[in-house]
């Protein structure tokens, strides 16, 4: 059933005393007095389109999705900016309940009453839909930039700084402020973890890179991800107060493991803590420079740190790695003295027997012994373990190649 010429006139009539007094009960909302005054006559002019486009329905019922749908298309995008969806749907609801108070009794009679009541519900449920539909739209517009935005900041991480001055993805300026637009504090410490993409080759699905950062977020990291072909490249945000975490440490953490679930198989490698956005792109690059080793370690654990994999790296040709081993390992042996540097070489190149280095060197077999320990707390790394014995002889052999290592000349 539909209502007479003269309801209709009646309601056509009312609709800037039923928008007014729709506005009166939206001003109840605490939010809403935050809104500036162009804001709220832009509300005002939206809900009385909406009594307009009420009436033409009620005279078209066949007409819900289109007019339903106009009143959000006259919006102002900076409204629409402004209102979330759960403010949006309160605004539909106080609308709603407006016109389930003010138009039955502009009815003609009773029939027409019960028409209105309904037709309020069924509009009021159209406009929901097609609010939500708006911002649904808006929404999914919005998540594809932040792709596209995302993956510049990984790009530019990844690449790191031009020699020359010019441009990488906009610039150090542009990078922190993309980030920022993302949700990661430039400030913040970051390190890169890459891998492998799930699928292998092809596009990493959009849902993936979500389900990362909602992982990331329960362990109070900022996540950013993109695919770049077959690898997966991760730049996280250190947790809240959390130190920098140390090689050993990587199996133990806890949020990083479960980050871990969104790279494929194989090795996953977590570049060096830096202290900020800016010097993220260092982290890249020993990941990067981690991954490209790891076959040579096939029994690395998941994740492993870019600095685990340094003998991996430094006999690819990584002169980053040569360097590191050199300073990390032979420098701090030739600075402890005390024959340290000559015992480990001596051991290690006689097969880690003992009693043989002993006799090589012509002391006494605890004398060996006490400078492998004095070798382990000065490098973190024992003699007697096999991949620590590794690490090590990969360090001397570096430093010969280079002629480094070599104690200081005490005289001409």
């Amino acid at each position: 059933m539909t209502v007479s010429p003269i309801t209709l006139r009646r309601l056509e009539l009312a609709a800037g005393d039923l928008a007014s007094a729709c506005l009166a009960a939206m001003d109840r909302q605490p939010w809403f007095h935050r809104l500036t005054a162009d804001q709220r006559a832009a509300v005002l002019l939206v809900t009385q389109r909406g009594v307009a486009n009420f009436v033409a329905w009620l005279d078209e019922p066949t007409e819900t999705i289109r007019l339903t749908a106009e009143a959000f298309r006259i919006a102002p995008p900076d409204l629409a900016r402004r209102l979330s969806l759960r403010q949006t749907v309160e605004l539909v609801r106080i609308a709603t309940d407006v016109f389930e108070q003010h138009l039955p009794p502009l009815a003609a009679d009773e029939d027409e009453r019960r028409v209105l009541v309904e037709g309020v519900l069924r509009f009021g449920r159209g406009v929901a839909f097609a609010a939500a539909t708006a911002y649904a739209g808006a929404a999914e517009a919005r998540g594809t930039w932040d792709a596209r935005l995302e993956a510049l900041v990984v790009d530019a991480i990844v690449r790191g700084p031009v020699p020359d001055g010019g441009p990488a993805a906009g610039g150090e300026d542009a990078l922190i402020s993309r980030a920022a637009a993302l949700g990661l504090d430039a400030a913040a410490p970051v390190r890169v973890v890459v891998g492998e993409v799930p699928a292998g080759r092809g596009r990493f699905p959009a849902e993936r890179l979500g389900e990362l950062r909602r992982h990331g977020s329960r362990s109070d990291r900022a996540v950013l991800a993109a695919a770049q072909g077959e690898r997966l490249v991760m730049v996280l945000s250190e947790p809240t107060g959390a130190e920098h975490a140390a090689s050993d440490h990587l199996a133990g953490d806890a949020g990083l493991g479960r980050l871990l679930d969104g790279f494929g198989p194989g090795p996953v490698v977590v570049g060096p803590t830096a202290n900020d956005l800016a010097g993220a792109y260092a982290s890249a690059r020993e990941a990067l420079a981690g991954l490209r080793a790891a076959p040579g370690w096939p029994d690395a654990p998941r994740p492993v740190a870019a600095d685990d994999l340094l003998p991996e790296r430094a006999i690819g040709g990584d002169v980053t790695a040569h360097r590191r081993l050199v300073d990390s390992i032979v420098a701090p042996l030739v600075a402890a003295g005390g024959e340290l540097l000559r015992t480990l070489a001596a051991y290690l190149e006689g097969g880690g027997a003992l009693e043989a280095c002993a006799r090589a060197l012509y002391v006494h077999p605890n004398t060996v012994r006490y400078r492998l320990r004095r070798v382990a707390e000065v490098t973190g790394y024992s003699p007697a373990e096999p991949r620590d014995a590794f690490v090590l002889r990969t360090a001397l052999v570096v430093a010969r190649l280079h002629d480094w290592g070599k104690p200081p000349h005490d005289g001409p």
